[in-house]
This record gives C-alpha cells, structure tokens and sequence, in this order.
C-alpha cells in the first residue's frame, strides 16, 4: 500500500479522501496549504500527491511547480484536484506539473482504482502546442503574483523602517528628557553625600546606606539614558570620536583594575594579557574603553561563581585591508554560551531580553539581563572605528558552560593616515 499526501485546505473534503484511502489500506498525510504540503513531501516523501489546485496563498499549480523541481520529488505523481472544471483546467495543472487531473466532487467509488493506475505509472499528457500556451499563461501569472509579493514586501519594510525610525526618534527624546533631572538628581544627591556636610553629620548610618544606595540607582540609570543617546548616534551615523594615539596596555590594566573587585566577590580569574608591544591605537580612548567594559562585564554577568574570563591581544591583518595592521582582541570566558541563533541578534538593540525575570539592577550578577544595549553600542563603537566586532560560541549549556569568545578588531597606528 502507498503512502499518499492530500493537500486540501476544506476539512470535510480531507475527512472523505483519508477515510476512503485509508479503507483502501494506504497511509494518509494531510496539509492545508501549499506551504505546509511542500514541508509535509519534503518530510514524508509520498508515493502519491493529491493536490487541491485552488488552496488559497500559494495555489497548487504553484505548489506542484515547486514539489517538481525538488530532489527526491519530481518523479513522485502529483494528481490536480478541481471542483472548477472550466476549460482549460486539466491543461493548465499538467502544464504547471500534475501528472493527472480529477474533478470535484471525487467519485469514491472510482477514486481508488484512478489511484491505483497513477501509481502504477499512469501519465496524462498534453500537446505540444497546448504546453506553450498554457505555459506562457502560467509565467504571466506567476510574474503578476511576484510583483504582488514585491509591492507587499517593500510597504512592509517601508512600514518596518517607519516604525524603525520613530522607535529611534522616542529613544532619543525619552533620553533627553531623562538627561536633564537626573544630571540635578546627581548634583542635589552628591551635595548630600559630601563628607562634612551637615546631612552626612546627623544621618545615622542606615540614612547614610540608604543614600549611597539611591545614589548608586541614578548613577546606573544615567548610564542607561547614555547608552540610549549613543544607541541613537549610532544608528543615525552622528557618532563623534576623539581619535588620538592610545596605549592599549593602559587600557586594559584600567580594565584589570576596574572589574577586580567585582571578580574577586564572583571568585572568578580575571586574566589579561601584556600589551606592552602592542602598537598605539589611533582611537578614542573613552570609547574603546566602553566597548572593553561592555565585553568584559558581559563575560561577568554570564559566567557562574568560580569561572574564567581572559583577554588576549594579537597584532592581526583584514582581508582586502592589506596597507593597515590591525590589533585582536579578544574576551573569552567559561561561562553559559550563546545559541547559534542567537549570535549575530545579539548585536541588534533591545534584543538581550528575553526573559522578564533576569532582569537585575546588577551590572554584574550571574545571568542578570540587562537593557539590550551594551553589545550593540559596542559593535557600533567598534565599527565607527573601522574595525569590527562578533561572537563565537559551541551553543548555550548553563550546565556544561561551554563559554564564548569575543573578537574584537581595532586599527592601530598613531596618526589618521596610519
């Protein structure tokens, strides 16, 4: 007995064809649309195909041409099903494909014996001049329904860029607006915490945790407005760097130096490489910085208690970049990993939360999200340099940690023309 695919979007129709078929002793696989027919052959790989020729979406001449022209499928008959039955039909589905032609409504006393001969090796036919000229008829139907796609995609993506941009435009002026009270949030509350003033001196010490604590939070959510502001210079291209020749060695000791603390209380090992006969960068110092403090505090945040987090530096070439050297650098850790999937989104605004509930005010708690900006403004800083910045992983296991391996690439030289 045969394995047969229907593909028919009315149920009632479905319901009448598998419980015939199935009478006759053959294995029945159903889709409703031209779709999920071309998936269910790809992945069932029928002996018969019964298609619906007038399935909405992609219909079954178009679905027939596709199933023809797959490997493993071209020689599997494909049997046009109708209740239209207006001339020109039957040649419209052979030429698109089918091998054979019934009409609606199927007669069920007939229908297995028709099978039976389709499977045998059955093969209806048309003329020579009937294939032109229906074929000719089906490429102006095909290129009308292209264009029909192509005018649905480009009002799409002009809707896509238009919601793209006003989601720009918000980010900037929500930042802006926050910009303003929270640079006097900042000032009223250091006025505060200055040693000797006259608040400091009658506040018990639980006031006085309280108010580093408050201070700490405007301190974070000012880092978040500005990660904002430079996640929109950078979409928009308004970046400013103050390039001058930098010493990568001071950097990454400032580095070391910086997240000490942080690894110390994690008990994780912080290693990171001499750069002393690293060139200097012609970069903006403050900027690589921050990409180096997103990377690292990223290695921090998804690397469990106990973990590795290592920076190594090479001098390295780019393809097609021969008259320039480049430094790689590179952060490495033992901690979770990343999905294949997931590791070019990463680098896409907003897109590091995927859970509600790991997000965390720390910047450095395990597996504590975050606003989905540091590694896009990273890549983005990277890039406003002339270099360039992605990820590699073997995959996510928070149980094995496989750990991830950023690449980081910089120009060196200590003039512009360099």
């Amino acid at each position: 007995m045969a394995k047969i695919l229907h593909v028919e979007d009315n149920p009632a129709n479905r319901m009448l064809i598998r419980q015939v078929l199935e009478l006759e002793g053959h294995t029945v696989v159903e889709a409703v649309d031209g779709p999920g027919g071309v998936e269910a052959a790809q992945r069932e790989m029928p002996d018969l195909i019964l298609m619906d020729i007038n399935i909405p979406g992609m219909d079954g001449y178009e679905t027939t041409t596709r199933l023809k022209s797959m490997a493993g499928l071209e020689n599997v008959p494909v049997i046009a099903l109708t209740a239209k039955a207006m001339a020109g039909d039957r040649e419209r589905a052979l030429t698109a494909g089918c091998d054979g032609y019934i009409s609606k409504p199927v007669d069920i006393d007939l229908l297995p014996d028709q099978l039976a001969e389709f499977l045998g090796g059955r093969r209806e036919t048309v003329t020579t001049e009937q294939e032109k000229r229906y074929l000719r008829e089906y490429n102006v139907r095909l290129v009308d329904r292209l264009d029909q796609k192509i005018k649905e995609l480009t009002e799409a993506n002009r809707k896509l860029a238009h919601t793209d941009a006003m989601k720009s435009r918000f980010i900037n002026l929500a930042a802006h607006e926050l910009r303003t009270p929270l640079a006097a949030a900042q000032g009223y509350l250091s006025m505060l915490a200055t040693p000797g003033s006259k608040f400091m001196a009658s506040a018990d010490p639980t006031t006085q945790e309280i108010l580093h604590g408050v201070i700490s939070s405007v301190d974070r959510l000012q880092g978040i407005v500005q990660d904002m502001l430079d996640v929109t210079r950078i979409e928009a291209g308004t970046l400013q760097l103050k390039q001058s020749p930098v010493n990568l060695d001071r950097l990454l000791k400032k580095i070391a130096a910086e997240f000490a603390p942080t690894v110390a209380q994690r008990q994780q090992t912080f290693q990171v490489a001499d750069a002393g006969h690293i060139p200097s960068l012609w970069a903006d110092g403050e900027r690589v910085l921050q990409i180096l403090r997103n990377l690292v505090s990223n290695a921090v945040k998804y690397t469990p208690n106990g973990g590795q987090i290592k920076i190594d530096v090479e001098i390295t070439g780019v393809e097609g970049r021969r008259a320039q050297q480049f430094v790689k650098i590179t952060v490495s850790d033992t901690g979770v990993g990343i999905p294949a999937e997931e590791q070019e989104l990463i680098f896409e605004t907003f897109h590091e939360v995927r859970r509600i509930e790991h997000h965390s005010t720390s910047k450095t708690g395990f597996m504590g999200g975050g606003a989905g900006l540091g590694l896009p403004i990273a890549r983005g800083v990277a890039e406003a340099h002339g270099g360039s910045l992605w990820v590699e992983s073997p995959g996510y296991n928070p149980k094995t940690c496989p750990g991830s391996i950023f690449h980081l690439i910089l120009p060196l030289g200590d003039t512009p023309t360099n």
